[in-house]
């Protein structure tokens, strides 16, 4: 279990990177960008399917994993981008990063698992990290005006979650059916595009390049460790070490010269490691007994 939890927090890792190569990705628009991003991620996936056991490839797939992963993955962005169009970004990202917090208390309703006092937590203390990273320390008022964009952002963190949930119900299924959700969110988000962007493609060699670090693993080689930690992992530890996601993004871009270090990002490393050490305390010090529970 704990291989697979690692494995589905390199996803957050790769996550960090999607600030950086979205904005060195030049002027192209959300949908278009998600298009051509998801069509190398299915890539990614073919390409591991040449490397996958016959009997893998081969498994039957319950038709409910096809509704969950297609809404998952293409519904989550559908309803960010919509969001962001229709409300500020702050307050947007805001609402839609309750996923990691929705995960941790919707993972108390799954078979099998048990939701205990640290990992809520250390789930609300990377909750915390989370407004200070996104906010830069200010403040956050909601307008009524943008009403439409908060209710996206809403549905935005309810989608990730119960797909994230809803996989772990469906275990068996190896991860490579990935790429084909993939595959469709591709073709779904160039519909979006066509009936609701111009097309404006990457002016430059720095920019496709940036496209394809997006798609290889933010947009790719992420969604697949993803499935396997939700699977495989423990999900309480998975949804609050997510909220590292902001955290790690911030000091990629601090690291490549697109932002300064601050005591406020000081202050949300601190919550959000010590929220994530909290929140893996029975896997991290619990020595056998935990693990004969978590396994329970």
């Amino acid at each position: 279990m704990a291989r697979a939890t690692l494995i589905g927090f390199s996803a957050v890792a790769m996550w960090a990177l999607l600030a950086l190569f979205t904005d060195a990705s030049g002027d192209v628009p959300p949908f278009l960008l998600s298009a051509i991003t998801f069509a190398i991620g299915t890539g990614v996936g073919l390409f591991a399917r040449l490397f996958a056991p016959a009997s893998q490839a081969r498994a039957p797939i319950p038709p409910a994993v096809w509704v969950i992963g297609i809404a998952g993955l293409f519904g989550y962005h559908f309803f960010y981008f919509t969001a962001l169009r229709n409300a500020p970004a702050v307050e947007a990202s805001l609402i839609a990063y309750l996923w990691p917090l929705l995960i941790v208390l919707g993972s108390a309703l799954m078979p099998g698992e048990h939701l205990r006092w640290h990992h809520l937590a250390g789930a609300l203390l990377g909750l915390a990290g989370t407004v200070l990273i996104v906010t830069k320390g200010g403040s956050v008022s909601f307008d009524a005006s943008y009403g439409f964009g908060y209710a996206m952002a809403a549905f935005c963190a309810l989608v990730w979650s119960a797909y994230s949930l809803l996989s772990r119900r469906y275990a068996a299924v190896p991860t490579a059916i990935v790429t084909w959700f993939c595959a469709a969110t591709a073709a779904l988000s160039l519909a979006c595009h066509l009936l609701l962007e111009e097309t404006v493609l990457p002016a430059t060699a720095a920019e496709w390049l940036a496209v394809l670090g997006l798609g290889l693993m933010p947009v790719g080689a992420a969604f697949y460790a993803w499935d396997h930690g939700v699977k495989r992992g423990n999900i309480q530890v998975l949804g609050a070490a997510s909220y590292a996601a902001p955290l790690l993004s911030t000091l990629v871009l601090i690291a490549t010269g697109f932002a300064e270090p601050t005591l406020t990002v000081l202050a949300a490393c601190a919550l959000i490691t010590g929220g994530a050490v909290l929140a893996s305390k029975s896997m991290l010090f619990g020595g056998r007994k935990a693990a004969a529970e978590t396994h329970a």
